[in-house]
């Protein structure tokens, strides 16, 4: 006996008794389950009979006599992925710069930049395409932007080419050391928007 219980006590085995006396069987349901449904694909999957079946108690549905609309309706095609050239060619212009970040030279997004007389020795393709933009000085933003480079892989670029004498940089307000803003720079600035 432990705490005043024992597993062979009369109290816990008459109630026990008590309960199962009560139960009543479960009543049977009005439906049926089908544990094992008709394969659709059979010539005729009702052909086969179960010996325990009680007649009447399974309906033979007509699984045939209309067709599956979701079977037999039309579908549209596939619309056709996008092109992959966009993401290509930002891995493509990445792998120009080696995967550098920066170059030797410093170029602010508003520095110009054009071609001089060895631009003629470019070899490189993507040095070539540049060089065809920088005829007339143009910023690193605006090279940026009519090639569809990433601004930091444009830097690399245009530095490395300036690193090698294929363009001329050409100074611009930032690079005079001093922090403040050329006062014409500013004009030209202010003009070009009052045009726009």
């Amino acid at each position: 006996m432990i705490s005043g219980f024992s597993l062979d006590s009369d109290r816990i085995r008459r109630r026990g008794r008590k309960g199962r006396a009560k139960r009543e069987p479960e009543p049977e349901p009005d439906w049926v389950v089908d544990s094992n449904p008709p394969d659709p694909h059979a010539a005729d999957p009702y052909e086969r009979t179960d010996r325990y079946a009680k007649p009447g108690r399974h309906p033979r549905p007509d699984l045939y006599s209309k067709p599956d609309p979701y079977a037999t309706a039309p579908f549209e095609p596939v619309p056709p992925l996008p092109p992959i050239e966009s993401s290509a060619s930002i891995v493509r212009a990445y792998a120009w710069t080696g995967g550098r970040t920066t170059s030797e030279v410093h170029l602010e997004i508003e520095t110009l930049v054009s071609v001089n007389e060895r631009s003629a020795t470019a070899v490189r393709p993507e040095h070539q395409e540049v060089l065809t933009l920088c005829s007339l000085p143009r910023s690193v933003a605006e090279i940026a932007a009519l090639r569809g480079l990433p601004l930091g892989v444009t830097k690399v670029l245009l530095g490395d080419m300036a690193a090698h004498g294929l363009i001329d940089v050409h100074r611009t307000a930032s690079t005079y050391g001093d922090d403040r803003p050329d006062g014409e720079l500013m004009e030209r600035v202010l003009a070009g928007l009052r045009r726009l």
